[in-house]
């Protein structure tokens, strides 16, 4: 008889790979990833680690152009959802001309 594998848990995302992502998807003029999840140590979706959980990106991309707020925060969420599945817990946007 086997024992059952441990419950594997989500590796904390890494601002390097955010800006890989966001690069390679929405070819940003300006874009800036910040790690906030220090700031969120004991708030729900932060780890043990104290990084990996919560991030504000400010971008600007010629994919925004024509675009509402809501329209231009749906292509960094569409970029971001591996992070999302892989723990990235709370994602602050801000959208700069």
């Amino acid at each position: 008889m086997s024992a059952a594998a441990p419950a594997s848990r989500p590796l904390p995302v890494r601002v390097h790979d955010i800006e890989l992502q966001l690069r390679a998807q929405l070819q940003p003029t300006y874009l800036e990833v910040l790690d906030e999840s220090a700031a969120h140590a004991g708030h729900a979706g932060a780890n043990e680690q104290g990084f990996g959980t919560h991030f504000r990106v400010r971008i600007a991309s010629p994919a925004f152009a024509g675009k509402s707020r809501v329209a231009r925060h749906r292509l960094v969420y569409d970029a971001m959802q591996n992070f999302i599945d892989q723990g990235l817990h709370a994602l602050a946007i801000e959208v700069v001309d």
